[in-house]
């Protein structure tokens, strides 16, 4: 699964952490212990009482105990589209796993029962059922390989009981406007199983262990589509405008891997090596179908080249769908995908889905043929996966690609890790839900990538392989992957296993270098200071050491990291011009790394990793030298596009007429959206009036929407009227960078004529961008008179409520209400303070009603001016 790692997980620094995906800890006083206590009589000076100390074991969140063996599961579905229920008939073949028995328990959440019976039999079982989990007795006792099947008449009515910060409903079956009351969304039902949410719409052994082969016979009015998973067998009619669809899957998969989509999609049909590849997305985008799921068949040749082990399955199915409740899921021959990949051609310019594209395929090797056995372990599904996406970077695009996606990834474990840590296979969780964080994802992928780098590729991929074979079909725990690499490289790696997944936290470092004139060494000294109360005082570190002398010419030394404090000694010829530690940049730590400006301006044109010129540009950001200037103007024309957008964003104003033209060429043509944006960001922060006819160029001509809406933000800095009337030629556009672009113009106009502009857009608008929208839009709002602030409040009252919103703009329009509500209650006028008295109550009602874990947070933020 992915979590749409940056967001749900993040809301970009510190509004909803994301795709990737730990919440905020709570800080929580400890519990107040009363007791009654007899009368004592104290003759010694008062002093602490020591408590007497408390044994108990540790929590352990052991995998499923397998009583039964869920060999094969059937359903046979309807739907009442009214009550928004399931109709199901499931027959269930089992056996017991290998003790005799006579009972058999299954997950089913929220059921209503009509028969539950044996196969061929008439009677039926005497069950017990608490509204989670039927007992049935089975009427007599089955021994070991001794199969029975069970057929059960059921209703299910899906509901929530919770959520998490990566999948924010576990309410398992979801019915998107099933009684088409919103004319702006389509009808579909769609499911979410992972974790243990699928037993909400068929009763199952509901456990990441178990693994099963499937069949499902789904009868719906004819307009739509049904995807499932494994192979379509058949469509026939079924009278009243009726049809049912026939899908079978012969391979066993776990049963939160069981999917269904329903709706009315555009299906465009491919293949890879005689496989089936279909794309379902809503009619709009039928013609931009290969680009949302852009190298699909690439990817799916380049993983089954790369792991040595073809695509196991019958099928490549890939759906979007409406209100998805997380970024993606695996399921296994058929992924879901949420909307917001869903975009035309022109919007998917420098950003492509390829990242969670690979995500999900990937799963289908590492989740789906190979499963985790418990939560705890949620880690060898998520770390892979993660890393996934490193892999198809490096070979698409290049390192630095990968090395750029790579310390995302750094950054969003490291942040997470300043409110949590916990190991990276954690048995002591509170809610398997939490395990989808920051951990099981982003450290897992780059713990993976550290594995890789002291392996080597050839051993890393040798590894997978056998372990994939080894374990094909079958449930896995993290010593099943260290068993595979030491078969293969014939080395103990407990070592590695126990820091790195058993173990909590990551190394922090003390970096400083030196050079001994009297034994002609040079030294290094490596210093961990992580907290030794919170993870291991030493970490066992390999790592490569590059000297450079000062023709640049470079030599290698391996050392290995294993003390607390470690003096590394280098015989050398002369002092060295750069010493880098950690030179093929995979340690997953936090580093105070002591080298002067000189080494950084050194290490930025010779040492060749895009993380090191990075980590230079950064260094030297601030300085105002001539020699960082320099270096600034030279980044300008580095070959990977992140280096020359971070050095345009670094220029001083001092160097920026020395680099004027540079930049100019860059708003024109440079290879990369991003730096075509960025230039024209600087040549308006400089307020560069020759730039004009560029930037007007760019409007009529470039590609990218985000350059678009960069050159009319440049245009709104030097000449609003000319802005303006571009604006006008793009109103009708319904790119977000566009949009936001538009919108902060007519806001920065406080022309009240331009609110129909917000209002008739809000609902066109995704992602970071939706809060500065109705920011703009709540600005020009309060900026005019009272029954129009009135007016904007009551619309983005309906938004912040809609629960088919994105995230981005319930935030948003809360926020914005909160902004009008905050005025109205600094303003003089019973008016005015009677609105802000209903607008309180309005948000405290989004408070208290707000299901996603993180919003609602948000929301209590938002109004923690109010007092109870």
């Amino acid at each position: 699964m992915s979590v749409q790692k940056q967001f749900l997980p993040l809301l970009a620094a510190g509004l909803l952490w994301g795709c990737n995906a730990t919440k905020p800890a709570a800080v929580q006083a400890p519990e107040t212990e009363i007791r009654d206590l007899d009368t004592m009589v104290v003759s010694a000076p008062a002093g602490p009482v020591a408590e007497e100390p408390v044994y108990e074991l540790p929590v352990y969140r052991s995998s499923y105990t397998r009583k039964h063996d869920l060999l094969h599961t059937a359903l046979d579905l309807r739907f009442d589209w009214e009550k928004e229920q399931v109709l199901g008939v499931a027959t269930l073949r089992l056996a017991p796993y290998f003790y005799a028995t006579d009972q058999v328990a299954l997950d089913a959440k929220g059921f209503a029962f009509k028969s539950v019976r044996l196969e061929g039999q008439d009677a039926e079982l005497d069950y017990d059922y608490d509204g989670q989990r039927i007992n049935i007795d089975l009427g007599r006792e089955y021994k070991k390989g001794e199969e029975y099947t069970l057929v059960i008449d059921y209703i299910a009515t899906p509901s929530a009981s919770g959520g998490s910060s990566a999948i924010t409903s576990d309410k398992g079956l979801f019915f998107i406007d099933p009684r088409g009351e919103d004319p702006d969304k389509p009808t579909q039902i769609w499911t979410q199983g992972e974790t243990e949410h699928n037993s909400r719409w068929f009763p199952t052994v509901d456990k990441p262990n178990e693994r099963t082969t499937q069949e499902m016979k789904v009868t719906v009015d004819g307009k739509y589509e049904v995807l499932s998973n494994g192979t379509l067998i058949s469509k026939t009619e079924a009278g009243n405008g009726q049809r049912t669809w026939y899908w079978k899957m012969d391979q066993p998969h776990a049963p939160y891997l069981f999917m269904l989509a329903i709706g009315e999609f555009a299906v465009v049909e491919d293949s890879w090596e005689g496989k089936p590849v279909t794309y379902y997305v809503e009619p709009e985008y039928k013609e931009d179908a290969e680009a949302i799921f852009a190298h699909t068949k690439e990817m799916l040749s380049f993983f089954s080249d790369k792991l040595g082990v073809k695509y196991p399955w019958p099928k490549y199915a890939q759906v979007v769908v409406r209100d998805y409740v997380s970024g993606a899921m695996e399921n296994t021959t058929a992924v879901i995908f949420g909307d917001f990949v869903q975009r035309h051609k022109r919007e998917l310019i420098d950003n492509h889905n390829d990242k969670i594209v690979a995500h999900e395929m990937f799963h289908h090797w590492f989740g789906d043929l190979v499963t985790t056995e418990s939560w705890s372990n949620l880690t060898m599904n998520e770390g892979f996966a993660n890393y996934s996406e490193y892999l198809w970077y490096e070979h698409k695009y290049g390192k630095d690609a990968a090395d750029h996606h790579l310390l995302s990834e750094w950054a969003g474990y490291l942040s997470s890790a300043q409110r949590d840590i916990h190991p990276l296979i954690e048995f002591g969780y509170d809610d398997k839900e939490d395990m989808f964080d920051a951990h099981s994802y982003n450290k897992g992928g780059a713990v993976l990538h550290m594995l890789r780098n002291y392996v080597g590729d050839e051993a890393f991929f040798a590894g997978l392989n056998l372990y994939l074979t080894d374990n094909a079909y079958s449930a896995v725990e993290a010593h099943n992957l260290r068993l595979a690499f030491e078969e293969v490289t014939g080395e103990d790696l407990n070592w590695f296993f126990n820091q790195w997944y058993f173990e909590a936290g990551h190394p922090k470092l003390e970096i400083t270098y030196g050079y001994d004139e009297a034994t002609s060494e040079a030294t290094l000294t490596v210093e961990q200071v992580q907290d030794a109360e919170r993870m291991p005082a030493i970490f066992q570190l390999p790592v490569a050491v590059d000297l450079y002398d000062e023709s640049g010419a470079v030599a290698r030394q391996e050392v290995f990291v294993n003390q607390r404090k470690q003096e590394f000694r280098f015989p050398v010829e002369a002092k060295p011009a750069l010493i880098n530690f950690d030179a093929d940049r995979v340690l997953l730590a936090e580093a105070n790394d002591n080298k002067t400006a000189e080494e950084m301006l050194f290490q930025f044109r010779h040492a060749p990793r895009f993380l090191d010129r990075y980590e230079a540009l950064l260094a030297l950001q601030m300085d105002e030298g001539e020699a960082a200037q320099e270096m600034m103007k030279a980044a300008l024309e580095d070959p990977f596009w992140a280096i020359r957008s971070e050095a345009l964003q670094n220029l001083s104003v001092a160097s920026f007429g020395d680099a004027r033209a540079a930049v100019m060429k860059m708003a024109r043509e440079d290879g990369h959206s991003e730096v075509r944006g960025s230039a024209f960001s600087i040549l308006a922060e400089a307020k560069d009036m020759e730039a004009k006819d560029l930037a007007v160029q760019a409007i009529a001509e470039d590609p990218a929407y985000s350059v678009i809406g960069a050159a009319l933000q440049y245009l709104a800095a030097v000449d609003t009227a000319a802005a303006l009337a571009e604006a006008e030629k793009l109103s009708s556009e319904k790119a977000s960078d566009l949009l936001l672009a538009v919108g902060e113009l007519y806001a920065a106009t406080g022309d009240a004529k331009y609110l129909p502009f917000f209002k008739e857009n809000l609902a066109n608008i995704d992602g970071f961008g939706a809060i500065y929208f109705v920011d703009a839009y709540q600005e020009l709002a309060r900026n005019g008179d009272f029954e129009t602030a009135k007016a904007v409040a009551a619309h983005l009252a309906e938004v912040a409520t809609e629960k088919g919103a994105t995230p981005w703009l319930r935030f948003g329009s809360a926020r914005g209400l909160n902004r009008i509500r905050l005025q109205m209650a600094a303003e003089e006028g019973d008016a005015q303070q009677a609105l802000a008295g209903t607008l309180l109550e309005q948000l405290i009602s989004i408070r208290d009603n707000e299901e996603n874990p993180q919003l609602k947070a948000f929301f209590e933020q938002m109004l923690s001016d109010v007092k109870p």
